[in-house]
């Protein structure tokens, strides 16, 4: 989850929105990384989950990342949730809540959702304070650019 953590300080850096992500596999070697790339990329799918599943992907030549485990400093969203299905990925970690677009138990949980052919184990909360932080301090200093952009234009 650290390393996770440098992901998301890499793209408070980039100014995006600060989300990092790492997939490893069994044998514990990182085989896919990613961070918020939304608003660099124009691409609302360009979140942290999804390059780091791309990148697993393309380095195991396989679509499939059976027995991976994804540590996220943010709670996946519901498209990253279907991802997480579709990739068949083993274990979600993450360390902040998203109570508003959650998708692993906060808002809604699609990973635990009887029905579905895949479910993946969460773990949550872990390093929570420091990844919430993060994303507290990036939107409080977004909010005070926003008004200074604001008060120079009146």
């Amino acid at each position: 989850m650290q390393y996770a953590l440098t992901l998301a300080k890499r793209a408070a850096a980039m100014n995006e929105i600060p989300v990092g992500a790492v997939i490893i596999n069994e044998q514990n070697k990182i085989i896919g990384e990613g961070w918020n790339r939304s608003i660099i990329d124009h691409n609302p799918t360009a979140h942290a989950e999804i390059m780091a599943i791309e990148q697993a992907g393309r380095s195991l030549q396989n679509y499939r990342l059976i027995g991976s485990t994804l540590y996220i400093t943010l709670e996946p969203c519901i498209m990253c949730a279907g991802a997480i299905i579709h990739s068949r990925i083993k274990r979600v970690v993450f360390g902040a809540k998203d109570y508003k677009t959650g998708a692993a138990g906060s808002f809604i949980d699609i990973l635990a959702k009887q029905g579905i052919n895949h479910y993946a184990t969460v773990d949550s909360g872990i390093l929570a304070d420091e990844c919430s932080q993060l994303l507290s301090d990036f939107f409080k200093k977004r909010r005070q650019q926003q008004r200074a952009l604001k008060n120079s234009s009146i």
